[in-house]
């Protein structure tokens, strides 16, 4: 399904009854990522997945995009669903549109689960970024997917597990390029550190134990300052551990949502 927001189509999934669940992928990914996660919920609560701007079916409109527009394309799709208020998961780069989310508009968000993300990234991780940007405009995404599935995926995992590997480098590299591009500019400005101590709604913070894109220094840095944060590290779990790791993840996050 799609609704026009924020002057953009975004594509999206809404399934069960009850409190609503919105979830929030990672960079060149979909809404796909969730799949197991949202059927785990779909009996207890009405689960909200869409694909992000310039990901899967949504449109990728040129240029550098900003967390804060990130944000309002959430917020505007909430608006045209008639949706007040949702608990909100989010990894890696959806993670950080839940943070901007809940310090934009705290009232449209009950509870938040930050996976596998960050406030963010010092010098030498925005060089990084500049890299991969560069990299992908000189060779396009298929010129970064193996390392990409590196970063995501732990060794003994991509030796145990070939065909999800396959199935998620091909989702890397078949990303619109302009729409990847467009986050990673959002990604490397990313910044909200000195802010998350106004966010005072209950929030999980997801970390995975290999995840060498955003170490668990990260996390602790959210949890320690989101007043009352937990933080919960997954054991054989790199970036997407939501993926690695989706029965200990969805033990988390119901936990977490039983016990507000």
């Amino acid at each position: 399904m799609k609704l026009k927001a924020n002057g953009i189509e975004i594509n999206y999934q809404i399934e069960g009854d009850g409190p609503v669940v919105t979830f929030s992928h990672s960079l060149a990914c979909n809404l796909s990522m969730w799949d197991e996660q949202a059927q785990g919920l779909e009996g207890r609560f009405r689960v909200l997945r869409y694909d992000t701007r310039g990901h899967g079916q949504t449109e990728a409109p040129a240029g550098a995009y900003t967390l804060d527009q990130l944000a309002e394309d959430l917020k505007g799709l909430l608006d045209g669903l008639g949706i007040a208020e949702t608990h909100f998961v989010g990894l890696s780069m959806g993670g950080m549109v839940g943070q901007e989310l809940a310090l934009r508009h705290p009232d449209r968000v009950k509870a938040l689960v930050l996976a596998n993300t960050t406030s963010g990234y010092p010098a030498e991780g925005v060089a990084n970024w500049d890299q991969r940007i560069a990299a992908v405009r000189e060779g396009g995404l298929a010129s970064i997917a193996d390392a990409v599935m590196q970063r995501w995926f732990h060794e003994e995992f991509r030796r145990m597990q070939p065909a999800t590997v396959a199935r998620w480098r091909d989702r890397v590299a078949s990303t619109d390029r302009q729409g990847y591009l467009g986050w990673c500019e959002a990604i490397k400005r990313h910044d909200t550190t000195a802010r998350l101590r106004q966010i005072r709604k209950p929030t999980l913070v997801i970390a995975g134990e290999l995840d060498a894109g955003t170490p668990v220094a990260m996390s602790q840095l959210i949890a320690r300052e989101i007043p009352n944060a937990r933080l919960i590290v997954l054991p054989q779990a790199s970036h997407l551990s939501v993926l690695e790791q989706p029965v200990a993840f969805e033990a988390a996050v119901q936990g977490f949502l039983a016990g507000l």
